[in-house]
């Protein structure tokens, strides 16, 4: 029971707490940043590209550039299963 006790087993104990705590806030940021980078970027896709290539499609007019239709947005989800 002294064993238990003594000063290097509590300086053991809690640098490996703190230790454990902050890994776990560290891995918990990076699943979010991911989550959010992910959300970002279909927002940007979905809402955002549309309107871009629209104006630089009326750009094009302005300037008497013949211009293709702009893309088709395809989305590959590799996060789930395939259909």
């Amino acid at each position: 029971m002294h064993l238990l006790l003594s000063p290097p087993w509590w300086t053991l104990g809690i640098s490996s707490l703190v230790q454990l705590v902050l890994f776990v806030r560290w891995i918990y940021r990076r699943i979010r940043n991911d989550e959010i980078l992910r959300l970002f970027v279909h927002d940007m896709a979905t809402n955002h590209l549309p309107h871009i290539y629209d104006l630089l499609l009326k750009l094009c007019e302005q300037q008497g550039i013949d211009r293709e239709q702009p893309p088709r947005i395809r989305w590959i989800d590799l996060s789930g299963p395939s259909n």
